[in-house]
This record gives structure tokens, sequence and C-alpha cells, in this order.
């Protein structure tokens, strides 16, 4: 009889987490690192699960290469009004930065010996622009973007690593709705794509709709779409990731009101071209998203100031796992994911 009881209590567990949209799996845990730091580390780079890079407000930026038992400060001599919320390494000699805010206040800086010395490689001089992050395809080319200017997005290019940087046309680009701007939350408002050389996206907010644009040919002409994420003064999408050029998870919310965000989930399975809204919700603002790599395709994560979320079908459902504060995740080639926020919060991924 016993066993019969738990046999049948095995079925309905298997059933309800079929029925509930899961695979029932072991739930994952951050472990926190101890940075030495207060800033608040909206970007972040990590290069496996060894090396990686974050950088933030007060013109931080630190590197870890033995997984995070220590951090550097390797920051440039900056102003201490700089919020770098966008970094981008190659390995843990190379790594490109992004102070963000209007005119003069958005700069590239690049380093190629692990931080030890920078050199500042674009001044924005339009009090117009305004970058909100950057995205790189390999180590020669990248893209960052301003918010409009004369309506429309305006694009930067470099192909030699960060060493130089020219504004794109905007002929190809469409026009922007009014108010429509990006959010410089987590460096992931533009993103490229893995096996997609020429592929990238950025996504909006502050408009009527929160849209996502593509890009084919590296940024010189876009297409736009609509997305039924909301959006508004302070809300539409804060993060990307794509873990092809076909199959994309968007994320956002209002950060005005982080503990609701009813449909601030969307997938796409088509490069971007349409947008569905997640079936289980996260719920809440969320401003960081990664795709796992070595977990079978299918395994996503996004982050908040109110906890993390993993979804096992491809960000169609999302369940909570973490109540932590973070703002960035980012997941690299060997499985490793790392994640980071305010009061130097930098933690490690691990799966029981």
């Amino acid at each position: 009889m016993r066993l019969r009881v738990l046999s049948a209590l095995a079925l309905s567990v298997a059933v309800l987490a079929t029925t509930s949209g899961f695979t029932w799996r072991p739930e994952p845990s951050w472990q926190l690192s101890e940075t030495g730091s207060t800033a608040r580390l909206r970007g972040l780079a990590p290069i496996n699960d060894r090396v990686a890079w974050a950088s933030g407000s007060g013109g931080t930026v630190l590197r870890t290469v033995d997984g995070g038992a220590t951090w550097q400060q390797v920051g440039p001599d900056v102003e201490p009004t700089l919020q770098f919320r966008d970094i981008e390494a190659f390995d843990a000699d190379h790594a490109v930065i992004l102070s963000i805010g209007a005119g003069g206040e958005s700069r590239i800086y690049r380093t190629s010996d692990g931080g030890q010395s920078w050199t500042e490689t674009f001044r924005n001089d339009d009090e117009r622009a305004f970058y909100d992050c950057m995205a790189f395809f390999d180590r020669r080319h990248g893209l960052a973007l301003s918010d409009p200017v004369d309506g429309r997005f305006r694009i930067l290019s470099t192909s030699d690593g960060g060493q130089s940087w020219a504004v794109l046309p905007s002929a190809g680009m469409p026009s922007a709705l009014e108010g429509e701007f990006a959010f410089a939350a987590s460096g992931t408002c533009l993103i490229t794509a893995d096996r997609g050389p020429d592929v990238a996206w950025f996504a909006t907010g502050g408009g009527t709709e929160a849209r996502v644009f593509r890009t084919d040919d590296r940024g010189r002409t876009w297409r736009v779409t609509d997305t039924p994420m909301p959006s508004g003064p302070s809300a539409g999408i804060y993060t990307l990731a794509f873990r092809d050029p076909r199959h994309g998870i968007a994320l956002g919310g209002d950060y005005a009101t982080p503990t609701s965000a009813p449909d601030g989930a969307a997938v796409s399975r088509d490069g971007g071209r349409s947008w569905t809204l997640a079936g289980r919700q996260p719920g809440e603002y969320r401003s960081g998203a990664a795709w796992v790599a070595r977990a079978g395709g299918q395994t996503a994560l996004t982050v908040g100031p109110t906890g993390s979320d993993i979804s096992y079908d491809g960000g169609r459902n999302w369940r909570r796992f973490d109540t932590g504060s973070f703002d960035s995740v980012e997941c690299v080639a060997d499985g490793a994911c790392w994640a980071s926020g305010e009061q130097g919060r930098i933690a490690v991924l691990r799966r029981r």
C-alpha cells in the first residue's frame, strides 16, 4: 500500500511539473563574491569561470583572474561622476568600457594590459546624444547605441577593437517614436548574435510601444518590430538575449514600480520579427538576461533588483530562485554564469 501511495505521489508531482510548464530540476543558487566595492555594477563581462570584468558607478572597473576569490580596482583615472554602465572584454588583458550620459559624459575607454593603463578612444561632442550600451561582433567589430538625435537612434561603429569610432549614417535607421529611448540598465539594450556574424538587435521603451530593432549588416540598415510588452516614460524592454540568430528573449518592466511587471517578458523564434508574451512571467521588473551555455539550449536567466528567475523552456515560463538584488547577468561558453549589481554585489551561479 505504501509503495502505491508513493508511486501515486510521484506521478502527481510529475503531472504538476508538466502542466505548470516546467520539467522539475534542482534549483540553482548564487554564490556571492567579496569585491571590496560599494559601486553599483551594471556593466559585466565574464570571460570564463576564472576571469571576469565588471564596471559601474564612481568610475569603477573591477577585474578577477581567480574566479572571484579576489578583485582588483583597475579603472581609469577619471571623474568619480562617470558611470561605466557597459563593459565588453575579450580576455584578461583587453577590455572596452562605456560611460553613459549627455554630451561629453558619454565616453569610451580601452585597455590592452588588464587595466594598468587606459586610452580614451571616443568622447561624445553632441549634447543631443546620450550613449546607452555597446556590443561587439568579434574582437574588432563593434557598435554603440545612442538615444535618438534628429528623430533617429544613432549608431557608433568600430572596426579596430574600439581604438577608433565613427558615427554611421542614419539613412538606414527607422524613425523613433515620440519619447522613445533605450535603457542603460545592464549593457544589454544592444546585443549581437552568436553564430550570426553581422546580426545585432537593440530594444527600446519610453514611447507608445516597446520595440526591437534588428540589423543584418552590422548597423548600416535596421528594421523595427513592435512587441506586446508595455511601454511608458520609464517602462519598456530593458534587456535582450539571443542564443542564435532566431531565438531570443526580451525582459523589462518599469524600474519605477519594480515589484509589478505583469507582461515584462516575451520570446521570439524568428529573429525578433515577432514577439509573444511569456506564459508564466517573472512578474517583476528585470534588467538583465542571458542564455546558459551547455544546458541544452533552452535554459535562460533573468535578474533585477527584486530577484532572479530561471526558464528551462526557452523563456516561455519563468520561476524565481533567488530574491537578492542584481542588475546584470552574463553567461559564457564554458557554462559559467555571473551576476552583478548594487553595493558591489557580484556572484557566480552554482548548480546543485
